[in-house]
């Protein structure tokens, strides 16, 4: 009787692309948007949109993906509607009171911290147009029209990792 090695395990790849923000504040709402034009990524790739909460994006991460693309409005004092693609320097998490709160970026610290942070994480996000703290439904014309732009992008990433 001979034994042969056994079969490496083959771990499948599972790139998550998760639409933060809140759709009740204006240009705030760039990820939920994008997310609802994501219709056609390859076998592989999850869309989420999880809100504001902190802690349904963490969940996701610890339930384990191979990457990231984070999808949000972000302020760069560019002019509005320009489309970044971001790749974040994650530190290490600090505590955070309470997680439902947290923001993108402790989400990512937190995850780095447990361990449930993939290597590769990119940040596609837009310069909005308004100061997102009014209630506001809908998007400015400006990140309305970057939409397109940052579904391409989205796209281009994606299949590239996978």
């Amino acid at each position: 009787m001979s034994l042969a090695a056994p079969e490496p395990i083959v771990r499948s790849q599972r790139i998550l692309v998760a639409g933060v923000g809140n759709v009740l504040r204006g240009d705030d709402g760039f990820g939920p948007a994008v997310t609802e034009l994501l219709k056609d990524l390859p076998e592989g790739a999850e869309v989420i949109e999880t809100g504001i909460g902190g802690v349904a994006l963490l969940q996701e991460l610890m339930a384990g993906c191979t990457g990231l693309i984070l999808i949000d409005a972000v302020e760069r004092n560019a002019p509005p509607g320009t489309v970044f693609l971001i790749t974040p320097e994650v530190m290490e998490g600090e505590h955070v009171p309470d997680v439902h709160l947290a923001n993108p970026d402790r989400v990512l610290s937190m995850a780095k911290t447990m361990g449930v942070l993939p290597d590769r994480v990119m940040i596609v996000g837009c310069q909005p147009a308004d100061n997102m703290e009014e209630l506001d439904q809908g998007l400015s014309p400006q990140v309305q029209r970057a939409l397109a732009v940052a579904v391409a992008k989205i796209e281009e990433t994606v299949n590239a990792w996978l």
